[in-house]
């Protein structure tokens, strides 16, 4: 069970997302303004957001970036938006999140996403307390990356994309294999997420730095080394 932040101004759609998660066992908080939102975000906190882009007083963005802010990257942000472009995928990396749907959209597909950040967040108990590569250190236990002691934030896909990354490093990835891995899903229309995730970790943790770690490999997909 997770408790959850629905943040979501249309609302037969609040309300159809809201059943759906209460009878899958999550404890639900609906918010229809991202005023509203904000509030209950400096009051409590929640083990995954589910954010409408476009609402009223604070857009799903701006009210992404202030969580980020206020809480850091320990819980998981899902954006839901009627755009499903590149640059929109972009934007909302920038401004934290860790997944997105693009509106009209399963509930089954919105449920399985859910369930996989869940399980993400909670470590497993036999997992390793950290992993390196090279100069960088993964830390499990923080959920952070470390570089020459700086420390990168990450978002919770971003942290699962590097542990899968570090934990099969000198192998070949494909997309398909990482989106299955990462995603919890098939290859499919989403599979340019994955090259976006990429370059947005990359950005973090190879940008300012002489040895990249993160490379491409041509006709198959992605390999981390040293």
């Amino acid at each position: 069970m997770a408790k959850i932040l629905l943040v979501e101004d249309e609302k037969n759609i609040s309300s159809f997302i809201e059943r759906g998660l209460q009878e899958s066992n999550h404890e639900v908080t609906v918010a229809f303004d991202g005023a509203e939102g904000w509030e209950f975000i400096k009051k409590e906190d929640f083990d995954i957001l589910i954010l409408d882009i476009m609402m009223p007083k604070k857009n799903g963005l701006e009210l992404c970036k202030e969580f980020r802010q206020l809480k850091g990257y320990t819980s998981p942000v899902i954006m839901l938006t009627a755009l499903g472009t590149t640059e929109d995928i972009v934007n909302g990396l920038d401004a934290g999140a860790d997944d997105y749907l693009v509106k009209p959209f399963s509930f089954l597909e919105l449920e399985a996403r859910v369930n996989a950040l869940a399980r993400r967040i909670k470590p497993q108990d036999n997992a390793a307390n950290s992993y390196t590569c090279a100069d960088l250190i993964l830390d499990v236990n923080s959920r952070r990356a470390l570089r020459k002691g700086k420390a990168i934030n990450l978002t919770v896909r971003e942290f699962r994309l590097l542990e899968y990354l570090i934990t099969n490093q000198g192998t070949a990835l494909s997309r398909s294999d990482i989106l299955k891995q990462v995603w919890d899903k098939e290859a499919g229309r989403n599979m340019n997420v994955v090259d976006v995730y990429v370059n947005y970790l990359r950005a973090k943790i190879d940008k300012g730095f002489k040895q990249k770690l993160i490379q491409t490999v041509v006709g198959i997909g992605y390999m981390m080394e040293a």
